[in-house]
């Protein structure tokens, strides 16, 4: 075998392709993502979402506790335990240590996108309001300000390590309105005479992490996902309907099934230009509201906020934290 000496035109094709083809496949390589709160219902729905797709993403689910890691590798559908972490976000070095072992184990330069799906979890107590007869909540696994504001701090702190990561963060409507049921549960008054209390305010905590997360821009991009009232119905049977600021305009529903947020999370990733900076509300209309609604699995996310015509949620309005 006689090997002919390379021509000009062949030694600069072999120099072009030894210097791109390490960009293009750095380029088809599937995207290191995180999904926190991969145990709930929200953060698991999408965290197997983004399993399904292994060419496109190389995904690892955030869970608070080893028990939680086992609930949700118990439940099946996850075959590698490699990908489920077990993550304090409450400590910005548990945080840290996720991202490293998740970046280790991939050998990804940089972490794409950050899913951001913890949320503090009311309980009721034992015991029962005198006034309205209701039972009583507590948060036994950290008040809203640890979980929803400084747990989200640190892992928009993290993410913002990564120019360009998408933090796509799961937060809930209701911001604009101070006095939003939600922020009663886990308050409790401290002074009767002087009205002061502590605890609770989990919607105007919510909205602290949103504020902060918008403040890190342009280091990183961001999508903030109001949902209504999450419901654990299939997705991809409801239509969709995008508003900003807790208006009731286009369906009288209150209510969105976890998947179809789940799947709207994934799609802002795959979408940036349309997603990237936005701030909007996420309900679906009742089945029986419109005949003529098609299945979510035949909507074009690109053009899913075009209704929104740019408008993005008021951060003026309601009151922060």
């Amino acid at each position: 075998l006689v090997l002919k000496p390379l021509t000009a035109l062949s030694f600069l094709w072999v120099l072009t392709m030894t210097s791109v083809l390490p960009s293009l496949q750095a380029l088809a390589a599937p995207k290191t993502v995180l999904v926190s709160g991969a145990g709930g219902q929200t953060g698991q729905s999408l965290f197997r979402k983004l399993l399904a797709l292994p060419e496109e993403f190389q995904p690892f689910g955030l869970v608070r506790s080893i028990e939680s890691k086992q609930r949700l590798l118990e439940s099946g559908g996850i075959d590698d335990d490699t990908c489920v972490l077990v993550c304090d976000v409450t400590d910005p070095q548990s945080v840290q240590a996720a991202i490293d072992t998740a970046l280790t184990q991939t050998g990804a330069p940089t972490l794409h996108a950050f899913f951001i799906a913890t949320s503090a979890k009311p309980s009721p107590t034992e015991e029962m309001d005198s006034e309205s007869g209701r039972p009583i909540f507590h948060f036994p696994n950290g008040d809203p300000e640890l979980v929803d504001w400084m747990g989200q701090k640190h892992q928009i702190d993290a993410a913002a390590a990564f120019e360009g990561c998408h933090v796509v963060l799961c937060s809930t409507m209701g911001g604009t309105n101070p006095n939003h049921p939600l922020n009663n549960l886990g308050r409790t008054v401290v002074n009767a005479e002087t009205g002061e209390t502590k605890g609770g305010m989990i919607v105007q905590w919510k909205r602290k992490a949103e504020m902060y997360l918008m403040e890190q821009e342009p280091k990183i991009l961001y999508t903030i996902v109001h949902p209504g009232g999450l419901v654990n119905e299939p997705g991809g049977q409801r239509t969709l309907v995008v508003g900003v600021d807790d208006q009731m305009t286009g369906t009288e529903s209150r209510t969105v099934p976890r998947e179809d947020v789940a799947e709207v999370m994934l799609q802002a990733v795959r979408y940036p230009q349309h997603y990237g900076g936005r701030s909007f509300d996420l309900r679906a209309k009742a089945l029986d509201e419109d005949e003529s609604s098609s299945s979510s699995c035949g909507v074009d996310y690109a053009t899913l906020l075009d209704s929104l015509q740019g408008a993005n949620c008021d951060y003026t309005l309601g009151a922060t934290m």
